[in-house]
């Protein structure tokens, strides 16, 4: 029986995007790779998942079980669930997410198809990791990511997760100065302070743009955003498993009927 690992390969910025080609050639030095992605941009589609239109796929690439890659019409969780229960054999030993055009950190985790990709993942018991470089640019430059993104992921295929819990790794843009190394955080508190572009179309129609601008906490230290900023790749647990738990017990059954 072949021991090599498989790694699943998914993104939210379609298969032509420059990060997953990256996240690809890295994962080949760790085992066999199987790669579904979208055939369209899908950023901030978050856990969405097609109800209403048949999801399709197509092969892209075959060599045995060295690598097989597919795209996919849906988005990205859709691309995990086709992949796990239409495509594959087998369950994979690590799913991986990325690498993401964009900062992925604080807040923005709960609007991200590279997290959400990697929380499927953790939902179906497989350890799973989103990365995300905080460079928006198509061109913009992994280099300094690669040997980093080797060594977390190398270190989650020999380690494990606890279930039901993902990694969501933030690296920083490409700079003058060296990354400082790998930091584990907690999530920074920010929200999207948001706004719309309101327009008027040829046909008299309304339709509008989204703006705004990332508000925070002032960086707190201990936090992804305290570690990009002191340009520190930072890596943040997160878990399925939603409910505030301190917010439960300070309830006391404030809602509870017998």
């Amino acid at each position: 029986m072949d021991n090599t690992p498989l790694i699943f390969i998914t993104n939210d910025d379609s298969t032509s995007a420059p990060g997953l080609r990256v996240l690809i050639e890295i994962m080949q030095r760790l085992g066999d790779v199987f790669v579904i992605s979208p055939q369209g941009l899908q950023s901030g589609q978050a856990h969405a998942v097609t109800v209403n239109d048949p999801i399709r796929h197509a092969l892209i690439k075959a060599d045995g079980r060295a690598f097989n890659e597919y795209s996919c019409s849906g988005t990205p969780v859709d691309c995990v669930k086709i992949g796990l229960k239409v495509l594959l054999k087998e369950t994979p030993d690590l799913l991986v997410s990325g690498i993401n055009h964009g900062s992925n950190a604080s807040i923005n985790m709960l609007y991200s198809g590279t997290m959400a990709a990697a929380m499927e993942g953790a939902l179906e018991g497989i350890p799973s990791i989103g990365f995300s470089l905080c460079e928006y640019g198509w061109n913009a430059s992994f280099e300094h990511a690669k040997e980093p993104i080797y060594k977390i992921a190398k270190k989650v295929l020999e380690n494990g997760l606890p279930d039901s819990t993902a990694l969501n790794v933030n690296i920083p843009a490409i700079s003058n100065e060296p990354l400082k190394g790998i930091k584990s955080c907690f999530q920074a508190q920010g929200r999207w302070d948001e706004d719309f572009d309101s327009r008027i179309d040829p046909r008299k129609q309304p339709y509008h743009w989204i703006k705004g601008k990332f508000v925070h906490d002032g960086l707190t230290e201990g936090s992804d955003l305290h570690a990009l900023e002191n340009n520190y790749i930072s890596v943040v647990p997160v878990q399925t498993d939603f409910t505030n738990y301190q917010a439960l017990e300070l309830m006391e059954g404030d809602f509870d009927e017998n």
